[in-house]
């Protein structure tokens, strides 16, 4: 196996401002998370937040310390959310082993875990063999040690909100956040669009006590997303492919609009765990 990282510095927004959209790129998005029989990870300096992916096919892989944790395992002073966007895929954490099933989540708390990834279907990836599991992970610091919990859509905090007429009709699970487990600073869901609708997160919002990441999937090979970002009056946007995802600053909106209707996971770290501490911008002051 292989883990591959890169470190994502903080920007001030003033300097955002004159970023092209090589920059914007190059900053934000994260172009790349799933390589056969990789372990792939981006370590952000917004919050601290590690957003990863890793794809077991021929072998299982483990969840490596990199070097910037200066730790002994990856976990010693973090936890971590995992979403399976894949086939049938499994996830050992110490003695305990965990089933996932695509769009099935869990959590790994702080403690001296050995983790590691695999996929459940005999020869994944080969001709005539199985999907592979594909995992999406948001890791965040942790100050104290929480059980290790599996959750589904079944367990989740379910919002049904906007309408087919607004392009905006989706369904929000809530999952991986304190109203279904406890957690230290890490919260993530899943956002669910309707058929014929194309809007997430519209009208957009900021919240300055934690910073998001995006990892949008579940969009045939053909189509794409717009992702918005920016200050509200100062907004930007870079398209993006499916099984692709963006930092989003504290500073910064996070919406988009796509070509087809899709699926994004969202992953927030900060010092707050309301899920409704959000300061929203009216549709008609965005520029």
């Amino acid at each position: 196996m292989k883990t591959n990282y890169e470190v994502r510095y903080a920007a001030h927004p003033e300097d955002a401002r004159q970023y092209d959209t090589t920059r914007l790129r190059r900053d934000f998005l994260i172009e790349t998370l799933f390589t056969p029989d990789e372990v792939t990870m981006v370590y952000s300096m917004y919050d601290r937040m590690v957003v990863g992916g890793a794809m077991p096919v021929a072998e299982e892989l483990t969840l490596e310390a990199i070097d910037p944790l200066k730790a002994p395992f990856f976990t010693t002073r973090r936890e971590v959310g995992i979403f399976n966007v894949g086939g049938p895929g499994r996830v050992t954490v110490g003695d305990e082993t965990f089933e996932l099933g695509f769009k099935e989540a869990l959590y790994i708390g702080r403690g001296d875990h050995d983790v590691r990834f695999a996929s459940v279907a005999p020869h994944a990836g080969e001709p005539g063999g199985g999907e592979p599991a594909m995992f999406y992970f948001n890791s965040a610091t942790a100050h104290t040690a929480y059980p290790c919990r599996k959750v589904t859509k079944a367990d989740a905090v379910v919002a049904r909100m906007g309408s087919l007429e607004m392009s905006n009709e989706r369904t929000i699970n809530k999952m991986l956040v304190n109203q279904v487990l406890p957690t230290c600073q890490l919260q993530m869901g899943m956002t669910e669009l309707a058929t014929g609708s194309v809007w997430n997160t519209m009208p957009a919002h900021t919240h300055s006590r934690r910073m998001e990441a995006y990892f949008y999937f579940d969009l045939p090979d053909d189509q794409a997303v717009c992702h918005f970002m920016g200050e509200p009056q100062e907004t930007r946007h870079l398209w993006l492919q499916k099984n692709q995802a963006i930092l989003s600053p504290e500073w910064s909106i996070h919406s988009a609009a796509a070509t087809h209707n899709y699926t994004v996971i969202w992953g927030m770290a900060g010092e707050n765990l309301d899920y409704g501490d959000q300061d929203f911008s009216e549709i008609k002051e965005l520029r």
